[in-house]
């Protein structure tokens, strides 16, 4: 099939040179390694020509994967929202061979990682290799950013975008690449979560990880336990109305990260953080203290009764409705916090609600707390603030994602006049927040043990997206290339000349970044 395939891009090739003979362009040197991407790829070798995008282009896939065919569907409608132009795709009829987009399903052994891609640049053709749809998902965003945001149309009769010739060789540094966005203390609509996803695809992270519940409120939808939403959902932090996603919205979001080869990961944050589920079932509260609604932002003091069998009964219908509509591998039992819960009321608890996890066929995540109890290997643990909890974990055999708050947490301030944030685990400027070495940071956690990088964004001092995006912007955008991109690339003084760069799609976007004064921005 494959082999079908790569004959077909051959002819296509031939028949594209055939007609462009009497058309062809010379154009004037680029040089595709002075492209600001990011993240910056493993490898980058230019030839200093260009292929020109134009109303000529076509854009062709493998055909065997329907799912290649979507990768080119979005890369059209892309190309389009950037610069207007309608390019066709898998166009049978199609006239249009003077330049072709290629995206191919390739066997290449080269291709070490289901996120490997080849991105081959020539005058009249280019080429995307990948194993898998979401290999050339990850291929086409490199290309969305090569393509100038204006035409040169000095050399032609009509419009045309020069994209840099050459070859690019690429693939993830880790395989788990998230950004965590808390929808708890304050809630965010369906359009402003795809927002986000949106702009973290285009990055390359592969995981948006929803913190769904808190003491401030409780955020899905449950059938079976319709009062969590009934009253659970109605608070927020400083009082406001709060809100809550249907199961369809929530099925809706996972359908919109699926077709970005993003995996959604719900949390529902406990046996700690959990005042709203208690406020609407009574039963479930373990502190002994009278319930009421709370749109502070203490914690630590609410905690599940983690003894009683009806709690259990609870869990198992909620991860099970949840799990049921996730189609991803993991579900995100929370654990941090939990000051309220006796250690060894503790570790039970964390112990049962793993076995639930897996009954429902998903493996656990919790926050590094939860490396004091005995778990499965299957089970992954996330650093926020204890080291050592993180190599517990490693030497139990579970996976460990780092989300250290000094270096990750996005909800910090920048400086001491940031407009929004926290300041618990410090001020994290843009510099801070890239300048460090995930494979190194935690002494005496083994490499093998890291399954990746998240970036989680708390809203306790934010309510809508230009708030949201003034924390996460541009600080998530040094992350992706932290997860992506090899350490020897990791480079603030170069990084940052390519951040200053990235202003025309964030202005496209209307994204509110916050304009560090460490980055000389370009000009839009």
């Amino acid at each position: 099939m494959i082999k079908k395939s790569l004959l077909l891009f051959s002819a296509i090739i031939c028949l594209a040179a055939c007609q462009s003979e009497k058309k062809e362009i010379l154009y004037p040197k680029t040089d595709l390694a002075a492209v600001p991407l990011i993240p910056k790829p493993v490898k980058t070798i230019a030839t200093h020509s260009a292929f020109g995008l134009d109303s000529n282009t076509v854009i062709y896939t493998t055909t065997q994967d329907p799912a290649f065919e979507k990768v080119g569907q979005f890369l059209s409608e892309k190309i389009k929202g950037k610069i207007g132009l309608n390019i066709a795709v898998n166009d049978a009829h199609s006239e249009k061979l003077e330049r072709l987009i290629y995206i191919n399903q390739s066997d290449s052994t080269d291709l070490e990682t289901p996120e490997s891609y080849q991105l081959y640049i020539k005058k009249d053709s280019i080429l995307v290799n990948a194993k898998t749809a979401a290999g050339a998902f990850r291929g086409i965003q490199t290309l969305r950013q090569l393509i100038p945001e204006k035409s040169n149309d000095t050399l032609t009769d009509h419009p045309i975008w020069l994209i840099p010739s050459g070859k690019i060789v690429d693939a993830p540094k880790f395989e788990y690449r998230g950004a965590m966005l808390d929808v708890a203390r304050h809630f965010f609509t369906v359009e402003e979560v795809k927002k986000y996803i949106d702009i973290l695809a285009y990055y390359k992270y592969n995981t948006i990880h929803l913190h769904l519940s808190d003491d401030q409120g409780w955020r899905i939808e449950i059938k079976s336990w319709p009062k969590l939403t009934e009253v659970g959902s109605k608070t927020e932090v400083g009082g406001g109305e709060g809100g809550f996603y249907t199961q369809e919205e929530y099925k809706d979001l996972v359908q919109y990260a699926t077709d970005r080869h993003m995996t959604l990961i719900p949390e529902i944050d406990m046996p700690g953080h959990s005042n709203a589920a208690s406020l609407s079932y009574p039963f479930l509260n373990g502190n002994g203290k009278p319930l009421k609604p709370y749109t502070g932002t203490r914690v630590g003091f609410s905690t599940f009764d983690t003894r009683k069998d009806t709690v259990y009964s609870f869990l198992d219908d909620v991860i099970g409705e949840i799990a049921a509509i996730t189609p991803g591998p993991y579900f995100h039992a929370g654990g941090d916090e939990s000051h309220a819960t006796k250690k060894s009321d503790y570790i039970h608890f964390v112990e049962k609600v793993e076995k639930l996890v897996q009954k429902h066929g998903k493996q656990m995540i919790g926050w590094n707390e939860i490396a004091q109890a005995n778990l499965d290997q299957s089970s992954v643990a996330q650093l926020w603030n204890e080291s050592h909890s993180a190599i517990k974990a490693a030497e139990n055999g579970l996976k460990v994602i780092l989300s250290p708050s000094e270096r990750t947490y996005v909800d910090m301030k920048y400086d001491s006049i940031s407009e929004y944030g926290l300041t618990w685990a410090g001020y994290i400027p843009v510099d801070v927040a890239y300048n460090w070495n995930p494979e190194t940071y935690v002494e005496g956690l083994p490499r093998k043990s890291i399954l990746g990088i998240e970036a989680p964004l708390w809203s306790e001092t934010i309510s809508n997206s230009a708030e949201l995006e003034y924390l996460a912007f541009p600080r998530v955008i040094g992350i992706a290339e932290l997860g992506w991109s090899p350490a020897e690339h990791c480079n603030w003084e170069d990084y940052k000349e390519r951040l200053a760069q990235q202003v025309p799609y964030l202005n496209q976007m209307e994204v509110n970044y916050y304009p560090s004064p460490l980055v000389d921005w370009k000009k839009d």
